[in-house]
Formats: C-alpha cells, structure tokens, sequence
C-alpha cells in the first residue's frame, strides 16, 4: 500500500489554456518626471530582436525609455511607429500599454500592437496573440492568436512555445494533441519555462502523447519543483515518498512537502500534517501534525483520519497544536 496517492482534483496545467506573460526587461533608471506610478510589475520592453531593426533615431528612443526618459522616448519613436518601423511601434504599444509616460490606453496599445505584429516583430506578435486570446480592446479571435504564436515561436520567443502547446491541447486534446504540442512543451521547458517542466512532467508521468515513463517524468517534476512551482514540489515530495520514478526517499519527501507548505499549498500542509503523524521522512511529531492539520483545514481542506488523530491527543499537545496554528500567518 503506498503511503500517498496523487493529489486528488489537482489544477493541471493541461486541463484548461494557460496564457503566461513573456520575460520582461527593467528600465534602468527612471526620472520623476515620466515615471511609472502604477505600482504594477516591471515593464516589459522588446527584445534585442526587435531593437536590432531600430535605426539610430530608434535607437535613441529605446536608450530614453532604458533610463526611464518615457515621454522622450515615446516622441522619438512615434514618427517612426507611424513610418510602418515595427519596432518603433512594439515600443509605442508597450508604453500605451503601461501607461510609461503617456495615459495608459489598452486600446491604442492593443492596435499598434497589431500593426507591428503584422510588419513581423515576433515581440508584438506574442503580445498581439496574448491580446486575440483574453479578447479585450479586439475581437476574440484563437486561430489568428494560434497563428502569431506559431510565428513568434518560430522566431526565438520561448515563451511563445508554451501558449502555442496549450493552445493545441486545448483544442484538440487526446492523444493526439498531446503528441502535436509535445515539441513546443519541450522547447519551453528546456528554454527554463516553469510551467512549462510541470506539463512536461505530466505528460510523461501520465503517457499524454508519448510512452509513460516515470523517470523522465520525475526529472521534470524535480525541476519544475526547483523553479517554485508549488503543486510540483507536492507531487515531487510524494513520488519520493511512495520511490516512484526514483529510488524512495522519504527525508527528501519531507523537504520538498515543508517547501510547499509554507509557501501556503493546502494539499502540501495536509501530507505534511500525516508526514508527521506517521513519522515519514522524520520523528513522530503530534503537536506538528495537529499544527499542520489546523492550518490546511483553515485552508478548506478537512481530513477526517487526521482530525480523530487529533481529537485523540491529550490536552497539552492539542494545545499547542493549535497555538502554533495560530501563530502562522493568517491564522
């Protein structure tokens, strides 16, 4: 009998399309007169593909919007942008897009974002593909969106790769789709997409497309676990435990699942919880059990076993059980 089963109703990356961002670039300096005040994330600028086709006035536009100069370089950019310079316009919708210097407007963006998609930059083509997907300030539209990111996947945007296999399994599925979408998950993943490591590790955990094979799997899931991905440290922490696609290790099981409970993972906090109740991977802890118990169940994840385990402990221990619950954030 194995110690864990698998996470029950886990969001897999591969039931619903996953749009992620692409990876941004931080403006170097900012100065008070043009800067961000949005308080959102960094802005993301086009990449050193689309600034290779910036003329020298271009490039002066890109080295203001570097330094935080934004109006400057939205000025020098403009006449450019308005030229059919792809470039120059990727650069201009991303400070509509941001509100960098000028009033944000979603819907400027979202057009210029579409005229540079259509002059070639792969940078804009993403954006544009991200935008034809959520279906804001343009008509929803998948297979115009399918085919910019093939075309920005094509040209070098990793990210790119992700969607475009999320996009595939999302409208084909089966195995069949999992097959056809399997190249851009690899690429994705081997180009340091997170998520991406997780699909991968599914897949081959699960036989989507491809032979089962739980060694390969369980590289995947390991290093989806090291790029943060919460829901792949759980499951990491029991294929250790239960020595699936691994030698069995249930100390490292222990790590893994205390990572992911405190990053707050419900599911982590629960096998946690019985980790420790049964003396997997360390010494039988009741007080932790109950601690790690308390705060899954405040989470919305109950556990019938460990709530008469707790209900059994004696006073002093279910005591600080629960004071050591409360005293974890939130609690």
């Amino acid at each position: 009998m194995r110690l864990f089963s698998p996470i029950p109703n886990s969001a897999s990356l591969l039931c619903a399309l996953v749009i992620l961002a692409g990876t941004a670039m931080q403006a170097s300096a900012q100065d008070t007169s043009a800067q961000d005040t949005s308080g959102g994330a960094a802005p993301s600028v086009p990449s050193a593909l689309a600034i290779s086709e910036f003329d020298p006035r271009a490039d002066a536009a890109y080295g203001a919007f570097q330094r935080g100069y934004y109006l400057t370089a939205f000025e020098l950019a403009l006449e450019r942008a308005k030229n059919g310079d792809a470039a120059a316009q990727t650069l201009i919708a991303e400070m509509y897009d941001k509100g960098l210097g000028i009033a944000l407007d979603p819907k400027e963006a979202t057009a210029w974002y579409g005229l540079a998609a259509e002059s070639g930059n792969p940078d804009a083509q993403f954006a544009y593909a991200i935008k034809l997907i959520e279906g804001n300030h343009v008509k929803k539209d998948m297979a115009k969106a399918r085919v910019y990111l093939q075309k920005a996947a094509e040209a070098g945007i990793i990210v790119a790769n992700f969607n475009l296999a999320q996009m595939i399994v999302e409208a084909s599925g089966g195995q069949s789709g999992f097959a056809e979408a399997l190249p851009y998950y690899r690429k994705a993943a081997e180009g340091n997409v997170a998520d991406a490591m997780y699909a991968m590790a599914q897949i081959y955990g699960e036989g989507l497309g491809v032979e089962k094979d739980d060694a390969v799997a369980f590289q995947w899931m390991e290093k989806a676990a090291r790029a943060g991905i919460d829901t792949a440290q759980v499951e990491l922490g029991i294929w250790l435990a239960n020595g699936r696609g691994t030698t069995k290790d249930e100390k490292a099981a222990l790590g893994w699942m205390q990572r992911a409970a405190r990053s707050g993972n419900a599911i982590a906090q629960n096998r946690l919880a019985k980790m420790y109740a049964l003396g997997i991977g360390t010494q039988k802890n009741a007080a932790e059990a109950g601690k790690w118990h308390i705060i899954a169940q405040r989470a919305g994840l109950d556990d019938p076993w460990l709530s008469e385990f707790i209900a059994r402990l004696d006073p002093v221990e279910r005591n600080k059980a629960l004071a050591d619950a409360n005293r974890w954030p939130g609690g």
